[in-house]
């Protein structure tokens, strides 16, 4: 993941903010949030850019039991959230399990809760645009039109006649939102990429790097199997015998039958 400060860069035609790390964590602890409960979004922090942190380290940051931490971390990798490795305790006898927060996955959980989002706030939007809403002052309550046409615009709670309700609020916050929601979700998506590269690049060099040790290999035994050969052959010495009889073409045979029978007429 990203580090440092917050930097811009070309996209296409869009430039985007590269995300700094505090701004991941930021969106990241929301999603922890969402999905571990209430207090869950500081294992972001404990973890974040960490490898195999012991949890009972976690549970001391938290302030909470290992059993709470663990509830909250089994959650987190149920959606792959996160990851665990196992060490035996050699000298207690138990388990210790030491966690690592999956940054590509969790990017990706983001990703998929942002679009969400954004339809969401987009379905809020048409609503407040196309649409109108009563609201009951003395209860604070606001209706449909729907609802308030159902009770004779009068409210439920308290008889008080419904006052039509002005959406430009709602219709200013809702765009606000979607834009600050597009941005983040743009900046999600352009550390995706990276990520990928990298790890695309990574995956190549991987693979090059094995061609050329598979190469090198066959060369190896090529020479070594050329090497076996050429010592067998000293080793039988020359070869001694008949030599190798000529054979005589068809034609020069007629040839020489037709020569001896001209020589025996004369």
């Amino acid at each position: 993941m990203a580090s440092g400060d917050t930097k811009t860069k070309q996209h296409g035609k869009v430039e985007i903010r590269k995300i700094s790390s505090r701004e991941q964590i930021r969106l990241l602890q929301g999603l922890v949030e969402e999905m571990g409960g209430v207090g869950a979004s500081i294992i972001v922090e404990i973890l974040y850019n960490k490898k195999d942190v012991n949890e009972f380290n976690i549970a001391k940051r938290m302030n909470l039991t290992i059993n709470q931490v663990r509830n909250i971390l089994y959650k987190l990798s149920a959606d792959g959230l996160v990851s665990f490795i196992r060490k035996k305790d050699k000298r207690k006898g138990w388990y210790i399990y030491y966690w690592t927060l999956n940054s590509e996955k969790c990017l990706v959980k983001l990703e998929q809760a942002l679009i969400r989002r954004i339809a969401d706030l987009n379905s809020l939007l048409r609503s407040r645009e196309t649409k109108r809403f009563y609201v009951c002052k003395p209860c604070a309550i606001e209706v449909s039109e729907e609802k308030a046409l159902e009770h004779g615009f009068s409210c439920e709670e308290c008889a008080e006649v419904y006052e039509l309700a002005d959406n430009t609020p709602s219709i200013r916050d809702a765009k606000a939102k979607i834009t600050k929601t597009e941005k983040d979700l743009q900046m999600i998506q352009h550390e995706l990429d990276s990520i990928r590269e990298k790890s695309t690049k990574k995956r190549q060099g991987k693979e090059k790097k094995e061609e050329i040790e598979k190469k090198a290999i066959k060369e190896k035994a090529k020479k070594a199997a050329k090497k076996l050969r050429d010592a067998a052959k000293a080793a039988a010495g020359p070869k001694v015998g008949k030599k190798p009889v000529k054979k005589i073409s068809a034609s020069k045979k007629i040839k020489k039958k037709v020569k001896a029978k001209a020589i025996k007429k004369k």
